[in-house]
């Protein structure tokens, strides 16, 4: 594996104004495969895939697949490259700066009200894998979304996932959005550093970031969406969030390539389905684990529950998100979104058959 970092070109996006996960994200970390590359559609070989974090293990399923050599084995040229929030691995694929972006499903409900056009060709996740932490200062004031009113509130950016998720908590428990302040922290360092000082009082983040929080003593879990229970206990149903989406109008004259990384990406969530916490820490890079392979291994076993095991949309899911969305923005709610184009499990079923 051939591995170069460089800065993404999203500089006119305004985007490289958001820190860094992590030291291996640092600078928008681009690790490529090796594989000769798609021969079937004739287009090119080389797919880049933009991630909202590489290193977060929500979206661990994309450089697992590259460490599992199963995009070599498809015969395609992967390139990896991370950006701290799914807001702006969104920014890069509707700009046409990638082909694919690993981040939450949510974005193509978003898009599709905006006039792009957007799908989830390979679904992760059947839960959000993101957990709202109260700082320990702030644990006796703040007990459950209820009190998010006049609070600082961490998300990795605006516009992001954790975002739209902060705003339906607090709405969902009679919180108007005008009434709480969103602060984009990004995650890792950037998110505990924020905890630290006080910059927020709350925040939304996922793993490995909340076993370090925990370790060092930092916050408290106020509300877990890492499980399908935790899913519908805060949001009311399945909520598929993490996922390889991609424009509609490429997928539909790539297929051959699609299905190639559909194929790729599916037997990598059957091979996590069969291995362990440990065994899939072990196969990460080293410097995922900041030092800890023990809690890097513990933030991986948390999270685990919300993938699923071959990459279909959830029955429901998109009605959950639908609804979650539905609720605080306004774009949303006043338009008629056709949830049928917001996915396809074409690819899947046939990597799965």
């Amino acid at each position: 594996m051939r591995k170069s970092v460089r800065i993404a070109a999203l500089a006119a996006a305004g985007l490289l104004a958001a820190t860094s996960l992590t030291a291996c994200a640092n600078e928008a970390a681009s690790t490529a495969s090796s594989g000769s590359g798609s021969k079937g559609d004739g287009k090119g070989v080389k797919v880049k895939i933009m991630v909202g974090g590489l290193d977060k293990v929500i979206y661990l399923p994309a450089m697992l697949t590259q460490r599992l050599g199963y995009f070599d084995a498809e015969g395609l040229d992967v390139e990896l490259l991370s950006e701290p929030a799914g807001v702006q691995a969104e920014t890069a694929l509707v700009s046409g700066q990638v082909q694919g972006a690993v981040g939450f499903y949510d974005h193509t409900l978003d898009l599709q009200t905006k006039g792009k056009h957007v799908e989830s060709v390979v679904q992760f996740s059947h839960a959000p894998g993101e957990v709202e932490i109260v700082s320990s200062k702030r644990a006796s004031d703040i007990t459950s979304p209820k009190d998010f009113k006049g609070r600082k509130l961490g998300v990795t950016g605006l516009g992001s996932s954790t975002d739209f998720l902060t705003k339906y908590l607090a709405v969902k428990n009679g919180v108007k959005i005008s009434e709480f302040s969103p602060v984009a922290v990004g995650a890792g360092p950037t998110f505990i550093a924020a905890l630290q000082k006080g910059s927020i009082d709350a925040g939304m983040t996922t793993d490995p970031t909340v076993a370090t929080v925990m370790q060092k003593n930092l916050g408290q879990v106020l509300v877990d969406m890492r499980t399908p229970q935790g899913s519908q206990d805060a949001l009311g149903g399945p909520y598929p969030s993490s996922s390889l989406y991609m424009q509609t109008d490429w997928v539909d004259s790539h297929k051959d390539t699609v299905q190639k990384l559909a194929n790729a990406f599916v037997k990598t969530l059957q091979w996590m389905s069969t291995h362990s916490a440990n065994e899939i820490a072990a196969k990460m890079p080293a410097d995922y684990s900041q030092g800890n392979k023990t809690l890097y291994a513990s933030a991986i076993k948390s999270t685990l529950p919300m993938f699923t095991k071959d990459g279909v949309m959830p029955e429901d899911g998109p009605e959950t998100v639908e609804k979650v969305l539905k609720a605080f923005n306004p774009n949303i709610k006043n338009a008629t979104i056709d949830l049928g184009k917001t996915f396809t499990t074409e690819f899947v079923k046939k990597a799965a058959g």
